[in-house]
């Protein structure tokens, strides 16, 4: 999730922001919400269970399409502007930091999120493993919404995800 998050952060992550789970199960008991694009969540993986952090580029009917690390969603182009470190993404309420510099990584799609799924990806697009590579992530697998980050290098900060 560079540059967003960086390696060693210290992340606030609202387990509750979906709905309740039922831990063992690692389902939903309650939905509360849905993950929208433009939100960083917290994952299991779909590959193997490990812990991911990724943002949720399309959910469920949308239809995706990635060339060169540039989203286009449902026939427009998610605008993209460029920055002196990094670039700026404007999916969803806020924008945020985007890396595509490393060539943006494989293309993907046209392809239609199918229901209860959402597409989820890096914000260094080049160098990230992600949807492009894992396929769809269920609503289940979804496990919270990332916040902020509250420590960065060992000094406190409140940094909005």
């Amino acid at each position: 999730m560079e540059p967003t998050v960086e390696v060693g952060d210290r992340i606030l992550v609202d387990k509750l922001a979906f709905g309740i789970r039922l831990p063992i199960a690692d389902r939903y008991l309650v939905s509360l919400a849905e993950p929208r694009p433009g939100d960083v969540v917290v994952l299991g993986s779909p590959e193997n269970g490990i812990t991911l952090l990724k943002r949720v580029v399309a959910g469920p009917g949308d239809v995706v399409t990635v060339r060169g690390g540039h989203l286009d969603l449902n026939g427009t182009s998610v605008r993209v502007t460029s920055g002196a470190t990094s670039d700026l993404e404007y999916l969803g309420a806020t924008p945020h930091s985007l890396r595509i510099g490393d060539g943006g990584g494989p293309d993907y799609g046209p392809v239609r999120v199918p229901a209860d799924h959402f597409l989820v990806m890096g914000d260094n697009r080049g160098n990230s493993h992600d949807g492009r590579s894992f396929g769809f992530v269920t609503r289940d697998a979804i496990r919270g919404r990332a916040v902020r980050v509250f420590l960065r290098n060992g000094a406190p900060t409140w940094r909005p995800l």
